[in-house]
């Protein structure tokens, strides 16, 4: 979180985590003893350069709480313990980082990838003047409706596999692209067997079905449609925008998905000035994405709040869009979250390091600042303690740079620089 955040309140039904750790101050390490069994294996990562642990108790007192020369012991899915190389306790397996640094994996707390079809003509045009708007997004209802449930999970399964060798080890992903009850409840069918961060966004636009009758969406959206999609998601989504849903019918999307057991997030103030963010405070949102166009009182009522913004600098990139300003809401004390907003029409990147090194070129981030919002920050977005860290008790979820330094993700970009990825305690990259 940003320096001075209280941490965020975990989610009603929290993952579990290991035992209580405890701290050796004079070693600057930390350690827990979860629950062992004779087949549960003891890793060491060891000779790290620089390991960001998210814990400014740790290492230097950052928020990243920097550890140099530093070894983290994996048990099981978990981290049980973080600290100074020469401390480290004795393993049954041995991994040498060589100098590299290593960093939580990135937590991407905004993804729509369950589609079909591309956009490259639109972005063809966009990139030869034509403005940006909601409505592209009518072609990609058109592809996704007309894919087969194995093409939409193929589909699935290859960005999520880009996305894991680029240090991707938590996504939310989102439905939106059918808006009818089939297709929505399907895509998060699909969606729940991958992730367990799957986000309902029937009111991604008003459906072409019902272009003369936006209200009889909104009362599809809120009752039959949410009857069939609500057991297969965590969240609610509204893209509340010009073009899209105004502030009241936001609102009542949104309540109408708390009331089945559905946290909201909201799509806000992307295109230009609305209700947006101020909504998204009001109903306690996990988070507020996009958020390009903020007034003082948006600013404010964000960091009086626990909603999270989460920047998408993909979609700015793309779309040749103003950035948000990252500098104005980390200095107000807003806890930032950075995503990649990977889809068809406006950000078709499933790359965060791409993503770090925008927000630290064009956004006005640092370098610390944008990578714990990859990995901390996503985490907060998402309302998760047992991510985005390295401490013990989290997931042994961590990436292996071939950099010595985190900072190489903006120092370095479009370099593929991610040479190892852990998951739940297993190499899987």
């Amino acid at each position: 979180m940003t320096p001075g955040r209280p941490p965020p309140r975990p989610a009603p039904e929290p993952a579990p985590t290991a035992d209580q750790a405890t701290e050796d101050a004079m070693s600057n390490a930390t350690t827990v003893s979860p629950a062992h069994s004779a087949s549960t294996a003891s890793t060491l990562i060891t000779n790290i350069a620089a390991l960001v642990t998210n814990d400014p108790s740790l290492g230097d007192g950052s928020p990243l709480g920097l550890i140099q020369d530093a070894a983290v012991v994996i048990e099981g899915d978990r981290v049980v313990w973080t600290g100074d190389q020469s401390k480290a306790p004795a393993t049954d397996n041995r991994v040498d980082a060589d100098g590299r640094a290593v960093l939580p994996g990135f937590v991407d707390s905004h993804s729509h990838l369950v589609f079909a079809g591309d956009r490259t003509q639109e972005f063809n045009a966009r990139m030869s003047g034509r403005a940006y708007s909601a409505g592209g997004i009518r072609t990609t209802v058109a592809a996704t409706r007309a894919a087969t449930d194995a093409e939409l999970e193929a589909g699935l399964t290859r960005y999520l596999a880009e996305a894991l060798r680029q240090g991707t080890t938590t996504f939310e992903t989102k439905s939106g692209y059918g808006l009818t009850v089939e297709d929505e409840a399907r895509a998060l069918r699909i969606a729940a067997a991958h992730t367990d961060e799957v986000t309902y966004l029937g009111a991604h636009i008003v459906s072409p079905d019902y272009t003369d009758d936006p209200a009889g969406y909104v009362s599809l959206v809120t009752g039959e449609m949410l009857d069939a999609c609500a057991p297969y998601a965590r969240w609610i989504d509204v893209f509340c925008e010009k073009g899209a849903f105004d502030g009241d019918q936001a609102r009542a999307i949104l309540t109408a998905g708390r009331a089945k057991g559905l946290h909201p997030r909201i799509h806000a103030n992307q295109l230009s000035y609305g209700p947006g963010v101020q909504l998204a405070v009001e109903l306690d949102a996990a988070s507020a994405d996009h958020c390009t166009h903020l007034t003082a009182e948006d600013v404010d009522a964000l960091a009086n709040s626990r909603t999270v913004a989460t920047l998408l600098p993909g979609a700015e990139f793309s779309t040749r869009a103003e950035w948000p300003n990252a500098r104005r809401l980390l200095d107000a004390g807003v806890t930032v979250a950075l995503s990649t907003d990977c889809n068809p029409g406006s950000s078709f990147t499933s790359s965060v390091p791409f993503c770090v090194a925008l927000a630290v070129r064009d956004m006005r981030m640092t370098p610390d600042e944008a990578v714990w919002s990859a990995t901390a920050g996503g985490a907060a977005a998402l309302r998760r303690e047992d991510i985005g860290r390295l401490t013990p008790g989290a997931y042994a979820d961590l990436i292996l740079l071939d950099a010595p330094s985190h900072v190489h993700l903006a120092y370095r970009p479009g370099v593929p620089l991610v040479s190892g990825v852990w998951r739940r305690g297993a190499r899987v990259a």
